[in-house]
């Protein structure tokens, strides 16, 4: 088989959690992004705080879930 042609174990498992946690994850970034472009002042403590939280709540969860699920 050609080196370019992936195999089927390295194909991603759309129920392991570290996907899942990375979609969640990807999803949230765009989210925060999308937020971001609607206000115009600069980060504040309270705002960076609040982009830790949404990304790694989310993420963690998402992990969790999935890990118990499979």
């Amino acid at each position: 088989m050609p080196s370019h042609v992936p195999s089927d174990t390295s194909r991603a498992d759309w129920t392991s959690p570290d996907y899942v946690a990375t979609v969640v994850g990807v999803l949230a970034v765009g989210a925060l992004v999308f937020f971001a472009a609607l206000t115009r002042s600069s980060p504040t403590v309270d705002d960076v705080t609040f982009v830790v939280l949404s990304i790694t709540i989310p993420v963690t969860l998402a992990y969790e879930l999935a890990r118990r699920w499979r």
